[in-house]
């Protein structure tokens, strides 16, 4: 189902950029792949999302659609998704979720 992009959306949108060397791209994406299908799609209030990488495979943005901000947290907070985001984190040089309002769409 697309999402979407409506300034209107009062749930919690999450935009998530992972940072890597081109050689663990493919890995990280496995991982992330297999955590979307295997947990993050199942959780309660989850809406939906999309990854995509960048030409150089250096980097992979996430985005994700919430019903409410809690329920990304809950998300975070399970002890498949800590274990999970410990493995990709080894694989990253760097990576942040950061939570966003839609501002404007064109």
């Amino acid at each position: 189902m697309p999402i979407a992009i409506t300034p209107e959306f009062d749930g919690q949108t999450v935009i998530t950029t992972f940072e890597m060397t081109p050689g663990t791209c493919s890995d990280v994406l496995d991982a992330l792949t297999d955590a979307y299908e295997a947990v993050i799609r199942h959780q309660p209030g989850f809406l939906g999302g999309a990854l995509h990488v960048n030409d150089a495979q250096t980097r992979i943005s996430t985005y994700s659609r919430w019903e409410k901000r809690g329920d990304f947290q809950a998300m975070l907070r399970t002890a498949e998704m800590r274990e999970r985001n410990r493995t990709i984190a080894a694989m990253c040089t760097h990576f942040e979720p950061v939570m966003y309002e839609v501002a404007m769409v064109f």
